[in-house]
C-alpha cells in the first residue's frame, strides 16, 4: 500500500471538493482529491446542469406554441426526445472540463480515483493509498433518497441520476415528489410533449411563501400538468410502461414511466465515520459553525452537513474553511444570506425570512412591501409581466424577500447581496438602474418601501409647503 502525507485531503469531487482544491493547490498548499464516481459530482452529472439544460429545451418548444401575440403564427413544435436529450449531453461535455482530473492535476493537485474510508482519527485509505493528512475536508454530497412505499422495488422507476440517461420520451410521467425538482422536471417533460402527473404528500413547493407557489403552479397547471396534493403513496405495482401509484386516500395514478423526487440523503455509508469519531446526524454530518465535524482535523462541506443542499452553498463552505484550513483563521458559516431559486416557469426564488416566518420572529416590527411585475415595462414589451415580489423589512433594513415570476433567481442576486452586507432599503434606492430593465423592478421594490413614507407624511408635505414658500 502506497503512503502519502499531505496537508489537506479533501473527499469528494463535486462543487465544493473542487472548490477547496483548487484554492489550496493554487495557494500553495499539498492536496490529495479522492473522487469513485465523477468529477463535477451531481451538479455537473445529474443535477443543475442537465435539468437546465433540459428546461431550455422545454421553454424553446413551448415558445413555438405561443408566439402569436408576437405578430408570428403559433406552430405545433415537433419534439425529438432523444435529440433534446442530446443537447443535455452537449452542455455537459461543454462544462465538463472545468471539473475534470486533468485540470485539476494541471493546478497541482494529486487526483486519485477512488473512494476514501476512514481507517483511524486522522488516516484515510482509498484503493492502494493509505493516506495521512493534518486537515481533511469530506464532500461527498448527497443522492436522491429512495422513500420506502411498499412495491417501489418491483416496478422500473427513474431518479435525476438516471432520468437524463433516458432517450424514449415518457408517454405519461409519474412525478413523486412535489419540491423543485419534480416541479421542474413537470414543466420541462409537459412542455416536450409528455403527460405528467405529480403526486405530492403534503402540498407542493411546499417550503416556499404559499402565496408564491400558488402563483406557480397555477401556471403549471394551466400547461397541463396534472398537480395531485395531500396524496402519500402507499403501494406501487405494474410493470414497464404500465405503472400504478396508490396514494392512501384511495387515489390512483397510472402512467409509463415514475421518477422519485422526494429529496435526498448524505453520502456517508462508505466512510467509516465512527472510526475516525466522527458523528452524525440524521441528515448528515454534525458540524459546528465553522463546518469542523466532532473530530477537530475534519470538516464537512455542502451536502453531506446537513444543511441546505445547494450547489452553490457547497461553494460557500468551501470559501469560509480555506480561511480556516489555509490561514488559520477563524471562519463561520452564515445561514441567513443564503438564497436559491427554483426554475420553473415563472421561476421561484427566496432570500432570508419568508412572510411568515419575518412576522413570527418581528411581530409588528416587520414591514412588508409588495411590488406587481406587471408594472415592468421590459416584461410588458415581453408579454411576460407577471409575478409579485415581497420585501420583509425591519428597520430599514431587509430581512427576507420572495420572487415569484420571470428572471425571478437573478433578480435576487440583488438582494443577496445586500442581506450578505447587512445594507439598507436606501442602498437599493440609491442604485441607477437602465431603462427598461428587467432589473427595475428591485429598484422599485425599495421606492414601493419609501413611498408611504414620503409621499403619506402630512408632515412631510407641510414641510415642503413652507420651503417652496421661502426659495426665491
Amino acid at each position: 500500500m502506497t503512503e502519502i502525507r499531505v496537508d489537506l485531503l479533501i473527499i469528494g469531487a463535486g462543487s465544493g471538493g473542487l472548490s477547496v482544491a483548487a484554492a489550496a493547490a493554487q495557494l500553495g498548499a499539498s492536496v490529495v482529491l479522492l473522487e469513485g464516481h465523477e468529477m463535477g459530482g451531481d451538479c455537473l452529472n445529474w443535477g443543475c446542469v442537465p435539468s437546465k439544460a433540459l428546461i431550455a429545451s422545454g421553454k424553446a418548444a413551448f415558445s413555438q406554441g405561443h408566439s402569436k401575440h408576437f405578430g408570428i403564427s403559433d406552430v405545433m413544435p415537433n419534439v425529438d426526445y432523444s435529440a433534446a436529450k442530446a443537447h443535455v449531453a452537449s452542455v455537459i461535455s461543454q462544462i465538463a472540463p472545468v471539473d475534470s482530473q486533468e485540470r485539476f492535476e494541471g493546478l497541482g493537485v494529486r487526483v486519485i480515483r477512488e473512494f476514501g474510508r476512514f481507517v483511524s482519527a486522522k488516516v484515510v485509505e482509498a484503493g492502494a493509498y493509505r493516506i495521512t493528512a493534518r486537515r481533511v475536508v469530506i464532500a461527498t454530497g448527497s443522492r436522491p433518497f429512495i422513500p420506502p412505499v411498499p412495491g417501489l422495488r418491483e416496478v422500473p422507476w427513474l431518479t435525476n441520476e438516471t432520468l437524463f440517461d433516458l432517450e424514449e420520451k415518457p408517454k405519461h410521467l409519474l412525478i413523486i415528489g412535489g419540491g423543485p425538482i419534480g416541479m421542474e422536471m413537470a414543466q420541462a417533460h409537459i412542455r416536450l410533449g409528455c403527460k405528467v402527473t405529480v403526486i405530492e404528500g403534503q402540498k407542493a413547493l411546499g417550503r416556499d411563501d404559499p402565496e408564491m407557489a400558488s402563483f406557480v403552479l397555477a401556471q403549471l397547471r394551466k400547461e397541463g400538468v396534472e398537480i395531485a396534493e395531500d396524496a402519500l403513496a402507499s403501494r406501487i405495482k405494474g410493470l414497464a410502461g404500465t405503472i400504478v401509484v396508490e396514494t392512501e386516500d384511495g387515489r390512483h395514478f397510472s402512467g409509463s414511466h415514475l421518477l422519485i423526487a422526494v429529496g435526498r440523503q448524505a453520502n456517508v455509508e462508505r466512510l467509516d465515520l465512527h472510526t475516525a469519531g466522527i458523528e452524525t446526524t440524521g441528515t448528515g454530518i454534525a458540524v459546528d459553525a465553522d463546518l469542523r465535524t466532532s473530530n477537530r482535523r475534519v470538516y464537512a462541506i455542502g451536502d453531506v452537513a446537513g444543511g441546505a443542499q445547494f450547489t452553490h452553498v457547497a461553494g460557500y463552505h468551501a470559501s469560509v474553511i480555506i480561511r480556516s484550513t489555509m490561514f488559520g483563521l477563524p471562519a463561520k458559516a452564515r445561514t441567513d444570506h443564503i438564497p436559491y431559486a427554483t426554475y420553473t416557469d415563472p421561476e421561484l426564488a427566496q432570500i432570508g425570512l419568508t412572510e411568515a416566518q419575518a412576522r413570527k420572529t418581528y411581530r409588528n416590527k416587520v414591514s412588508v412591501v409588495r411590488f406587481e411585475i406587471r408594472h415592468n415595462d421590459r416584461l410588458i414589451t415581453e408579454r411576460n409581466a407577471k409575478g409579485l415580489v415581497k420585501a420583509m423589512v425591519v428597520n430599514g433594513r431587509p430581512v427576507g424577500v420572495s420572487i415569484a415570476g420571470p428572471q425571478a433567481g437573478e433578480l435576487i442576486n440583488l438582494w443577496a447581496l445586500v442581506i450578505a452586507n447587512k445594507l439598507k432599503m436606501s442602498s437599493v434606492a440609491a442604485m441607477v438602474s437602465p431603462y427598461p430593465t428587467v432589473g427595475e423592478i428591485n429598484k422599485r421594490v425599495a421606492g414601493a418601501y419609501f413611498s408611504p413614507q414620503l409621499f403619506g407624511s402630512s408632515t412631510i408635505k407641510r414641510v415642503v409647503g413652507l420651503i417652496q414658500r421661502w426659495l426665491p
